[in-house]
């Protein structure tokens, strides 16, 4: 521990960034999706940013209900206030909560990074919903003149708000789509919005971040049994789809589809296809004037050759510096090691380090990488 510690201060040496901390985690018995993803969230600066901020806010941490939320608040801020720069965390009270909220990450099988973040988000997001809503109801019990904001009756429904609450874990990852339908008898196009907190793509052989993201906007006809039920000729009619990007995240979260299940097979099998993934991304499938542009920040690696066994690590890009996190082994590494985990261009090649979950950060939003 002293040791990586020490190399790893000394590979920095005076480059090494003021009140930083670069710990590992240790791994209670294959948790690797769970401290891969980790790291990502906490070099996810706006993140951990706002969710230190929330602890901050706690007034007596010791009386409140413990739950995933203050448990990885607990967690980052335990590592962000370490007197050493470098070292090693042990993350068991989170781990043991998230078994504990869980029962999928219960036992010590292999388990997957994606679902894991996709669990740890969405269970973030219901605290943080569930404790407006009770705050909201005392304010509202106590002074009923509050439910008026600024003057304008907010519409009621059953006592809750229409509006959907924007929570801090939602400014920072949620983007919305846009699914068009356009009927090819009448040319009506019907448009549906649905929020994302990441984008799952499907990956083809020797391609890129920019075509999957082409093909994932890519237009679709509905024919035969897959006809679309057109209000306005209110019938079954051939037509057009298409999911379009309305509105960009601040952290776009991509997560590469590498997990497919075969038919023949009867089981999921490993794509370990070349997928390109760039350090800096333009999104052009938006439905914004201007192009998107994103900075990578993070990637959470698969190692291994198939779904029900392997590794997770992650690289992280921190103060322009690139880290490779291995559970309690942290490293320098160079940019250019970030291209070994774009896959591999025949089915059956020695590397079996494969991007997996892909973190880009806005570069309107990003002032310090």
């Amino acid at each position: 521990m002293g040791a990586t510690g020490s190399k790893l201060e000394k590979a920095l040496g005076d480059q090494f960034p003021e009140g930083e901390r670069y710990f590992g985690l240790e791994n209670f018995g294959n948790t690797c999706y769970c401290n891969s993803v980790l790291q990502a969230l906490y070099f996810c600066v706006p993140f951990r940013e706002q969710l230190l901020e929330y602890y901050g806010n706690i007034k007596n941490p010791g009386d409140i209900e413990e739950n995933l939320l203050t448990c990885l608040a607990e967690l980052f801020m335990q590592i962000s206030t370490q007197k050493k720069k470098t070292g090693v965390v042990a993350p068991k009270r989170f781990v043991q909560r998230v078994k504990k909220e869980n029962e999928l990450f219960r036992g010590y099988m292999h388990q997957d990074a994606h679902e894991f973040l996709n669990f740890l988000l969405n269970e973030l997001v219901d605290i943080l919903e569930k404790e407006a809503n009770s705050s909201k109801g005392s304010k509202e019990h106590s002074s009923p003149s509050e439910k008026i904001p600024n003057g304008i009756h907010v519409p009621q429904a059953n006592g809750v708000r229409k509006e959907p609450l924007v929570t801090w874990v939602h400014k920072n990852f949620q983007g919305i789509l846009t699914n068009e339908t356009k009927c090819l008898r009448c040319e009506t196009v019907t448009a549906r919005d649905e929020t994302f907190l990441d984008l799952s793509l499907d990956i083809e052989q020797n391609s890129s971040i920019t075509s999957c993201l082409k093909n994932f906007s890519s237009t679709e006809t509905l024919n035969a049994e897959d006809k679309f039920f057109c209000d306005k000729c209110c019938s079954l009619q051939e037509a057009q789809k298409r999911m379009k990007i309305k509105k960009p995240p601040h952290i776009l979260v991509i997560h590469l589809k590498r997990f497919k299940y075969m038919e023949q097979l009867g089981r999921y099998k490993k794509l370990s296809y070349r997928v390109v993934f760039p350090l800096e991304l333009k999104l052009t499938n938006t439905m914004e004037d201007a192009d998107c542009e994103y900075s990578l920040f993070g990637v959470v690696v698969h190692v291994g050759s198939g779904p029900n066994h392997g590794h997770y690590v992650s690289l992280v890009k921190s103060h322009n510096h690139w880290l490779f996190f291995d559970d309690e082994n942290v490293e320098m590494i160079d940019e250019s090691a970030v291209q070994t985990s774009f896959g591999s261009a025949q089915e059956y090649a020695s590397n079996t380090d494969h991007g997996y979950i892909l973190f880009y950060e806005s570069l309107a939003a990003n002032s310090d990488r």
